[in-house]
């Protein structure tokens, strides 16, 4: 599973949605693209949102930034990560 970082901006309709269960559906579309979130973090700021979750590869990831954003009306900002440790021996 590849880690990625999904910055999330609400439109002006989804500010009005905010809710518990809303996030729950969240989750359950992550999971349903094979992945899993890890955390999930409101900002202040340029981003409202950070979730750090894992897919299986980029097409999935990819889906679920699509449908977040059809879906709920977050735009979602993606990008793969790796830890440090795996950095330091790619470039090391």
């Amino acid at each position: 599973m590849a880690t990625y970082i999904m910055f999330g901006k609400y439109s002006l309709d989804a500010v009005r949605k905010i809710s518990a269960r809303r996030t729950e559906q969240a989750e359950a579309l992550i999971k349903a693209n094979e992945g899993t979130l890890n955390a999930a973090y409101a900002l202040l700021g340029e981003y409202d949102l950070l979730l750090v979750a894992e897919f299986p590869g980029m097409e999935q990831a990819m889906k679920v930034s699509v449908e977040a954003a059809k879906t709920f009306g977050i735009s979602f900002t993606t990008a793969p990560a790796v830890s440090i440790e795996t950095f330091d021996k790619l470039a090391g």
